[in-house]
């Protein structure tokens, strides 16, 4: 992409708006199928260790330590993890929050289970987007397993919309697309107005295609196990809102 594009990710990840636009499709019921299939993929039986990264406010974290999981979750936003912490206490279950970059994370060998969810992966330049791989396979116990959760890149290109616009109660987020498919990559340049005032959130993400997402787990140590197009174990097609592949420490 040739204009200049700065992306402001603290300004996407905004707690306020962007829990706001997003909790209709963030219900817990929708949340109980993801974590459900969590359980079933990464073969949570029994308590085991797990690493949530980008956690955000705690939706997966928290529910998996009421399994009696020992969970340790990963964000950038104060705001988040403050809002995982309470709903944590309310839960009455005990997960470590840490407010840190998941580019810098520094585990041994210590987790049974890396979960990445809701397209939380693939906001950065590739070296940095393989260095969260790295850290992964790092802090994976050997036949550890890695659950990581894309937007499929053919639905999207497949479906692809310049702009998409989400109203609610008279406040609404627009998003304005580019996509650069010589870099695999969407830009989006998203407007909230909420209340009459207007807030500009770009961002840019990695659209990954399946052969590619392989490549950089297997270079990392990670060994793909099956890709799925859905929580409902559906396989993976074009079709396919979502990309979620498991893949193990070899």
């Amino acid at each position: 992409m040739e204009e200049k594009f700065e992306a402001n990710w603290e300004a996407v990840f905004e707690p306020e708006d962007y829990l706001y636009f997003y909790e209709d499709m963030l219900t817990d019921e929708q949340t109980q199928i993801e974590v459900d299939f969590i359980r079933r993929e990464l073969d949570l039986k029994e308590p085991k260790k797990i690493l949530d990264i980008a956690c955000g406010y705690g939706r997966h974290a928290n529910r998996l330590a009421l399994y009696g999981h020992e969970v340790v979750g990963v964000d950038l936003s104060e705001k988040f993890l403050r809002m995982a912490k309470e709903d944590a206490d309310k839960l009455n279950v005990k997960v470590n929050y840490i407010l840190g970059d998941i580019r810098e994370i520094n585990f041994d060998e210590e987790f049974d289970a890396v979960i990445s969810m809701f397209t939380s992966f693939g906001y950065y330049e590739d070296e940095d987007n393989l260095k969260i791989l790295r850290n992964v396979s790092k802090s994976l116990k050997r036949g550890g397993k890695f659950l990581l959760d894309l937007s499929n890149r053919d639905f999207i290109l497949r479906n692809f919309l310049p702009y998409v616009v989400i109203e609610k109660d008279g406040n609404y987020m627009i998003d304005f697309n580019i996509v650069d498919i010589t870099e695999g990559r969407i830009y989006n340049k998203r407007v909230v107005i909420r209340d009459g005032v207007k807030k500009e959130k770009p961002f840019f993400i990695r659209l990954y295609t399946p052969t590619e997402i392989r490549l950089l787990l297997e270079i990392v140590g990670l060994k793909v196990l099956r890709f799925y197009g859905g929580y409902d174990s559906s396989p993976l097609s074009i079709y396919s809102r979502r990309m979620i592949v498991i893949s193990e420490k070899i």
